[in-house]
């Protein structure tokens, strides 16, 4: 299989990513059963940190270990990249001595001239305009959970120029879901992913509105790494757009909800709701493992999976 990234969550295609996600759950089977499945001895994975994380971290690091391999954790202090030398130069170096190369960061152009210049797999473990790997783990916990994603309707509430609401309106375009954003005026999704996303996406500017008849309703923090100047104005705005039991009940009863985590309590979700009967939070969590082992196997060229596509 030629070399491949994952940069946004359409790099891969519809038939690629059932596939990934059915395997991932087969790789949570076997680790439930405590068999030991390591086909990446030998390799590494370098993990570039400009943006700080719990799960993106500790998912990756001991994903790679499970599958046999090595993680290594680089912040920019602990790289040339916190002290000028340019991003292809670093990417031409680094991918000469590991074998992939996961990136958390800021800007999703600085992604897009890291993998231009790399020999290696390279994978978005979060930028300010896509958040991949989460979509990964939450198709897994929502297939776990319903058996297909086909029909369904996805309600995301808050703001709709959230990294995650751009990679659920890549998902609604590949896995036929419908996708309803309730967001405010002025929180609208990029514009190219709004003509990509046409005529699977809904944008409404009423909460309310937007949970009726959904399925799965959907959050993530009111203030992203990089926003926290505009906290203040963000939760003013945003506050009508709080994940609430009053939210839920105008949803169906057997609705369920999920959040990418960190999460506030008490801003865009209540914790009555997040600790709640219909939360799936958890599951999620966990399941960045699970998902990130799958992908990082079909990006080796391993596995059933790139065997399906060609490797």
């Amino acid at each position: 299989m030629s070399m491949r990234h994952f940069l946004r969550l359409n790099d891969l295609s519809r038939d690629e990513i059932l596939t990934l996600l059915h395997r991932a759950i087969a790789l949570k089977a076997l680790q439930r059963q405590g068999e030991r499945y390591a086909p990446c001895g030998g390799r590494t994975l370098a993990m570039i940190f400009e943006k700080s994380s719990t799960r993106t971290r500790v998912s990756f690091e001991a994903g790679m270990t499970q599958l046999g391999g090595h993680a290594l954790f680089l912040s920019p202090r602990d790289t040339q990249l916190g002290r000028g030398e340019t991003i292809e130069d670093t990417a031409r170096v680094l991918s000469r001595m590991v074998d992939m190369v996961m990136i958390r960061t800021f800007a999703h152009s600085n992604l897009e001239r890291f993998a231009a210049c790399s020999r290696v797999p390279v994978i978005n473990g979060l930028s300010d305009d896509h958040h991949p790997c989460q979509l990964l783990a939450d198709l897994m916990t929502a297939l776990e959970h319903w058996g297909t994603l086909a029909g369904r309707t996805v309600a995301f509430i808050g703001d709709g120029a959230n990294n995650m609401a751009h990679s659920w309106m890549e998902a609604a375009t590949l896995l036929d879901f419908h996708l309803r954003i309730g967001t405010p005026d002025g929180y609208l999704p990029a514009p190219e992913i709004m003509a990509m996303a046409a005529g699977r996406v809904e944008i409404v500017h009423d909460a309310r509105q937007a949970v009726q008849g959904a399925d799965l309703v959907v959050t993530d923090v009111w203030t992203s790494m990089g926003q926290e100047e505009e906290a203040t104005a963000r939760h003013a705005t945003l506050w009508p757009f709080q994940v609430n039991a009053t939210l839920m009940a105008a949803a169906a009863p057997d609705t369920i909800f999920m959040h990418c985590l960190p999460a506030h309590r008490g801003e865009e979700v209540t914790a009555e709701v997040i600790d709640g009967a219909r939360s799936l939070v958890w599951e999620e969590a966990e399941n960045r493992l699970h998902a990130q082992k799958a992908l990082m196997e079909f990006l080796f060229g391993l596995g059933p999976v790139a065997a399906t596509h060609g490797g």
